[in-house]
């Protein structure tokens, strides 16, 4: 072979090994979450970043890491924060520790039943206001999901509002939900969520709350009789970005990134809403006693809990949450005309 020969394969080989691999992202990131692939959440996670990685031609490529495979709530928001994780997302009950202002959304009722009201506030300047509090936090906020409504259950009879009086209920470490019993009458236990069921079957508490999914899944139907629902309670998810990773982003990405998690929100919702009938219908046929509270037994229960569950949410998070609540009473005033 002669020299222009070799120089010709030479210069091919140079320049096949300067052509990048094909598809190969230019911005990676691992996604967080604590919940199973069987969730709505979880595929509303794998619809979104899909879409992303669609819309950007393969240049951002996010990889979900669900059932808490790169640790707990936690363990999540620290590595989001430090950039060995770059997107978490968790129920905001599990952040008021580290941002008191979320935890606005523990108060019950906060969001009512009328999904589309709720959607609006989500939305909305109220919504906006709790993402960005997580900025002076060293996140970058992206949407809020909702993750379903919470229920009553327990081993005692909750045939009227009255029946609570002195049971003793299972809540997180939450002066707010502490506070929600206290309007009702009824003791509030302290108990991490591995050991709720054992709890519930001893009969160290009465009853607890939880989507009715979730209460499936766990089997807490093996260990209680009454289902009460209410809808008193709205698990919203907080969907946040290392900044350092999103900075990175050429603004146009940056667009496509929160848009995409913003689109797929309402799918994600009706999806939690789906699994929680299936629940409900599983319930039924269990022959666990379901009762579904009417909108003027739900008014009556929000005027019990609301206030002091309020007072309690001014009284952690101060003035910064007491200007939010406010915004909060106001959005909810015009939406409800």
């Amino acid at each position: 072979m002669g020299w222009s020969s070799k120089l010709m394969i030479f210069a091919a080989a140079i320049c096949i090994a300067a052509i990048p691999a094909a598809n190969a992202a230019k911005f990676d990131a691992k996604l967080a979450s604590q919940d199973p692939p069987t969730t709505a959440k979880h595929r509303g996670l794998l619809k979104a970043t899909q879409l992303i990685k669609e819309r950007t031609n393969g240049d951002v490529d996010i990889k979900v890491f669900p059932s808490s495979q790169l640790g707990g709530g936690r363990q999540m928001i620290e590595g989001a924060q430090l950039g060995t994780i770059e997107i978490a997302i968790t129920p905001a009950a599990f952040l008021g520790g580290f941002n008191p202002l979320v935890s606005v959304l523990d108060i019950p009722y906060i969001l009512p039943s009328d999904r589309d009201v709720s959607r609006k506030l989500r939305d909305g300047k109220f919504g906006e206001a709790v993402l960005a509090s997580f900025r002076a936090r060293g996140l970058e906020p992206v949407a809020l999901w909702d993750g379903g409504r919470k229920q009553f259950t327990s081993n005692k009879p909750l045939s009227e509002l009255a029946d609570f009086s002195g049971q003793r209920f299972r809540v997180m470490d939450s002066k707010i939900l502490i506070e929600q019993f206290a309007g009702l009458k009824a003791s509030a236990i302290v108990l991490q969520f591995a050991e709720l069921y054992t709890a519930l079957q001893n009969g160290v508490i009465d009853g607890q709350e939880n989507p009715l999914d979730i209460i499936e899944k766990m089997k807490f139907f093996e260990v209680q009789k009454n289902v009460l629902v209410t809808d008193h309670g709205a698990i919203t998810e907080v969907i946040l970005m290392n900044p350092g990773w999103y900075t990175k982003l050429p603004e146009n990405y940056r667009a496509i990134v929160k848009a995409a998690f913003k689109e797929v929100a309402p799918e994600v919702e009706a999806g939690k809403a789906t699994d929680a009938q299936k629940s409900l219908e599983f319930f039924k046929q269990r022959g666990l006693n379901v009762r579904i509270a009417d909108e003027p037994e739900r008014k009556k229960l929000r005027d019990m809990v609301y206030p002091k569950a309020r007072a309690a949410y001014i009284a952690m998070a101060g003035s910064a949450g007491k200007e939010l609540i406010e915004l909060y009473e106001k959005e909810l005033a015009t939406l409800s005309k």
